[in-house]
């Protein structure tokens, strides 16, 4: 996967490192629910995310797609699926910040676990971890921010 790392500013001062240094994980990575806090503390876009943690030598991990990271899914919900498929006229390529918005109807557990076992494709992460998905379903497959 790449990384949207076109102009961006990645200066921080020592207060914004502090705020993202505070809230990695256990392994020194930062989640992707995280990465949406820390946007907002930082006061930055969470599409700068992937570029501010790569500048920093953070990786961003756990995507709640599915995309990346280790994190466990349920069985997919066909109801969510047939909807998603529908809405998209059998489009699979479905942008990251849609899928979210379908997840406030249901959950995002749900919309992340029927992404990661059908043919649905995430594409252009919000945090900008990538644009297209190279693959598909890459088990513990890492963000390359």
């Amino acid at each position: 996967m790449s990384s949207i790392d076109d102009n961006i500013d990645m200066k921080l001062d020592k207060i914004q490192k502090e705020l993202i240094m505070t809230n990695l994980d256990e392994d020194g990575k930062l989640s992707c629910l995280k990465s949406f806090k820390v946007a907002r503390l930082i006061g930055r876009k969470p599409k700068e995310m992937s570029a501010i943690t790569k500048s920093l030598g953070i990786k961003i991990t756990n995507c709640e797609l599915g995309v990346f990271g280790k994190l466990k899914f349920k069985d997919q919900n066909m109801a969510v699926y047939n909807k998603i498929k529908k809405n998209f006229n059998g489009n699979t390529r479905v942008r990251c910040e849609i899928l979210w918005e379908e997840a406030q109807k249901t959950s995002l557990k749900t919309v992340g676990s029927t992404v990661k076992s059908t043919d649905i494709d995430v594409v252009h992460c919000q945090l900008g971890c990538f644009r297209d998905k190279q693959g598909h379903k890459a088990e513990d497959n890492e963000s390359k921010s």
